[in-house]
């Protein structure tokens, strides 16, 4: 255990009965079977992938908000505004995973049939990692890009009180029977990593985060009380900024201060969400698509190596190595405080869970 008192033990859980834990739990909170497996797949997929920040750490959090209600389990969207290729729902507060994926699949439906499909989603929660549509979108033969904004974290530049969020965002697009993604925060790490750094009572670099009176700070439970740094100074505050504009401002979501996180059981989320897909054959041929794609890959990873450098990778690679390597070693390895927290949701929900 370290000195803060976290669970700094890993243990490692077969994937697919923890996605099924997952599943029972939301269940057992009132959420339908479909939705509820749906989001324990993100979370179980996140995890696969290395990104434990956004993995089952989420639940409990998630949990809590269903609980208390600002957070709907049951998730029915309202149209405000169809186009044809523009498609603008109201999330009523529903469940983010169900929200996006339902922006998905409208935004592939109307790219196949007009070229390009843009949903916009208001009144939506935190859906996960957003490399987890992006990816669908293109195994699905879509170019796509999906933002959302969240709550404040970063201070803007020249600023040191919390006014934006990570506001993450992701590119996908196909590559063969795989595909090209990139999934980013615009603070120099995602806030989800801070936590996971005080579940493990782990320090965290000095660049990541300024301590709630503005020092820099490798206090991981200081970083979360403080102002999390954007990545590449100001062009990380830029970026952030244009993401609210896309996310929030555009699809009549709150921004700035108005949004709140997944880990305020209490208070409404607000978040906005924007999807965007093209389908790759509307604009040519898709085989041309592909092997263009896959010469960049292969000039890319050809490249001569600099110092410190084994090998160059694509964009998502590291994802689908790892996915790989957590599945062959019998599943995804959890931090001793997540076990922890999982067993208490066990005991709270009667949903058995060995770990």
């Amino acid at each position: 255990m370290a000195a803060n008192g976290q669970v700094t033990v890993t243990q490692r859980v077969d994937a697919g009965e923890l996605r099924a834990f997952a599943t029972r739990v939301l269940e057992a909170t009132g959420v339908p079977h479909q939705d509820s497996f749906l989001v324990a797949d993100s979370l179980v997929q996140a995890d696969l992938w290395g990104h434990s920040s956004h993995g089952v750490l989420r639940l409990p959090w998630y949990v809590a908000r269903l609980r208390t209600g600002v957070m709907a389990t049951v998730t029915d969207p309202d149209t405000l505004v169809d186009t044809g290729p523009l498609l603008l729902l109201d999330g009523k507060d529903g469940i983010g995973q169900v929200l996006t994926e339902r922006a998905r699949v409208e935004a592939v439906a109307r790219a196949r049939q007009f070229g390009i499909g843009a949903v916009g989603v208001r009144n939506s929660n935190h859906f996960g990692t957003a490399m987890y549509y992006t990816r669908r979108a293109a195994a699905d033969g879509c170019v796509s890009m999906l933002t959302t904004n969240a709550s404040p974290a970063m201070a803007p530049w020249g600023g040191k009180a919390k006014v934006l969020g990570t506001n993450p965002w992701s590119l996908g697009a196909p590559y063969g029977d795989k595909v090209v993604a990139v999934d980013i925060a615009n603070t120099a790490v995602a806030r989800g990593k801070i936590y996971l750094a005080r579940q493990k009572g782990e320090p965290v670099p000095d660049t990541w985060a300024l301590s709630p009176d503005g020092a820099p700070t490798t206090d991981a439970a200081e970083a979360v009380h403080g102002v999390i740094l954007p990545m590449a100074g100001h062009k990380g505050y830029a970026i952030t900024f244009m993401m609210d504009v896309l996310s929030g401002a555009l699809t009549g979501s709150k921004v700035g201060t108005g949004v709140h996180g997944p880990y305020e059981a209490d208070k409404p989320s607000g978040c906005g969400h924007l999807m965007l897909a093209i389908d790759v054959a509307t604009l040519g041929s898709a085989d041309e698509f592909n092997a263009s794609v896959v010469a960049l890959v292969d000039e890319v990873k050809s490249a001569p190596l600099a110092q410190g450098f084994d090998e160059i990778v694509y964009p998502g690679e590291l994802e689908d190595r790892a996915e790989r390597a957590n599945l062959a070693a019998g599943g995804v390895c959890l931090p001793g405080q997540t076990c922890i927290d999982l067993t208490q949701l066990a005991d709270e929900t009667g949903v058995p869970l060995t770990v």
